[in-house]
């Protein structure tokens, strides 16, 4: 088993990295982008028995050990449910049930205090292989306040020969202390000919990715993974005309967490293109378009529109409600009580918001 290839846009952010040689490194930038990625070549380059320049050889003991996950010298410190997405084996993981049982346990999707106590146990020990000791931990912003007190305390005073990685998606929830020891790198945004040659060698035919990479924002890993979660494109760009017409089983198939994530993007759309700049995530022809003219207050004059009559008569206080319920939305996408009822629920919602906005109603 070898790794692939490093994205494009990421091989000469790790050229210009390896030639820092950083005992501490916080990879930060929007999802997407590829920290996992860029992070996990980092170690392998660090470990690795013959690199170059470029970055690891790919072919000696120790690349291969990466690969098949058994480096004695690399300590990958992931959430649980992470690190079964990625497919890394989970320490621990095994529970019973009440008669004994083996049942599947709950994955935890924080980084917990006691993996990060094995993972400095494992920096005191003595290297393996000669090459120095790594740690790499994603996503670093899901250590909570006890695990990121008790790394702050190991990068104050690192271990000789430990090279600690982080990557982050969401770098300002870490302590600020944390990141002050660390030399941070903002991950570089590929350019849109680059992304989508990218997207087309994982498999994607051009039409797909270009739909997907605009769905996910610009941001290539998002549209990858969209694609093998079997998102379908066609779903994809009908999505804002079901909605608004109401259409049952509009967000099939998703999960809360995805249906909120595609109605965010849809919500910032509307938005976007009401103070007149061009929607990010959809097709201007695949929004749905206003009927009818606005509606005058008597008495105002139309060269000069009141701001919040002209507010009201443009229903653009049903996009910012809509807005608001998203984001209260999001907070519970992971542990709804109903999945279906919540699913529905998230439809009538943004098909009442578009009715309203589009009727030139308010809320």
């Amino acid at each position: 088993m070898s790794s692939s290839p490093l994205a494009p846009w990421l091989q000469p952010q790790l050229v210009a990295l390896l030639a820092q040689n950083s005992p501490a490194l916080l990879l930060q930038g929007p999802s997407g982008l590829g920290q996992w990625a860029l992070g996990l070549a980092l170690v392998r380059a660090g470990l690795c028995e013959r690199p170059t320049q470029a970055g690891a050889c790919g072919s000696c003991e120790s690349c291969h050990a990466i690969d098949v996950h058994t480096h004695a010298d690399l300590c990958v410190l992931m959430p649980q449910a992470s690190l079964q997405a990625l497919g890394w084996p989970i320490p621990n993981a095994k529970a019973s049930d009440a008669d004994g049982a083996e049942k599947a346990p709950k994955l935890s999707r924080e980084i917990r205090i006691d993996d990060l106590r094995d993972a400095i146990e494992f920096t005191q020990r003595t290297s393996a292989r000669g090459r120095g000791k790594a740690v790499l931990i994603y996503p670093a912003e899901r250590m909570n306040s006890a695990t990121a007190n008790a790394l702050l305390k190991t990068l104050e005073e690192p271990p000789s020969g430990v090279r600690f990685v982080l990557a982050s998606e969401a770098a300002h929830l870490l302590l600020p202390t944390i990141r002050s020891r660390c030399i941070s790198h903002t991950l570089a945004w590929p350019d849109e000919a680059q992304a989508l040659a990218w997207l087309h060698a994982q498999g994607l035919d051009a039409a797909a990715a270009k739909v997907q990479l605009r769905a996910a924002g610009g941001r290539p890993d998002n549209a990858l993974a969209a694609s093998q979660a079997g998102l379908d494109v066609q779903q994809l760009r009908q999505l804002p005309q079901a909605l608004r017409h109401g259409q049952p089983g509009a967000l099939a198939g998703l999960s809360p967490g995805q249906a909120v994530d595609r109605l965010q993007k849809l919500c910032h759309d509307m938005l976007a293109r009401h103070v007149g700049t061009s929607p990010r995530f959809f097709e201007v022809a695949d929004l749905p378009t206003r009927q009818g003219a606005k509606h005058r207050t008597a008495g105002v004059n139309p060269a000069q529109p009141d701001p919040q009559t002209a507010s009201q008569t443009s229903g653009l206080p049903a996009l910012l409600a809509w807005s608001k319920a998203l984001t209260h939305s999001a907070r519970i996408a992971e542990h709804p009580l109903n999945v279906s009822l919540m699913l529905e629920s998230l439809a009538q919602q943004a098909h009442h918001a578009l009715d309203c906005y589009l009727r030139n109603d308010p809320a």
